[in-house]
């Protein structure tokens, strides 16, 4: 499931956003912007709508055991 993460960098006030094809990406993804420094605005998703990061953990999470399974 595709996820939408809208961020700002801590020196300006310009919102970025980037799109991720799964939530491991999209996790992946908001650990590499929060260690720049970056904040995270919001998550979004078409399926799960507006989400926060903790949520994100818990897709990943099931996304992975899902992988696992097909394995």
């Amino acid at each position: 499931m595709p996820y939408t993460i809208v961020f700002s960098t801590d020196n300006t006030e310009d919102v970025s956003g980037t799109d991720t094809k799964t939530a491991l990406e999209a996790l992946a993804t908001v650990g590499l912007l929060q260690s720049r420094g970056d904040e995270i605005k919001y998550i979004t998703s078409p399926q799960e709508g507006e989400i926060g990061v903790e949520m994100l953990r818990v897709l990943a999470k099931e996304e992975l055991e899902e992988f696992q399974t097909l394995a």
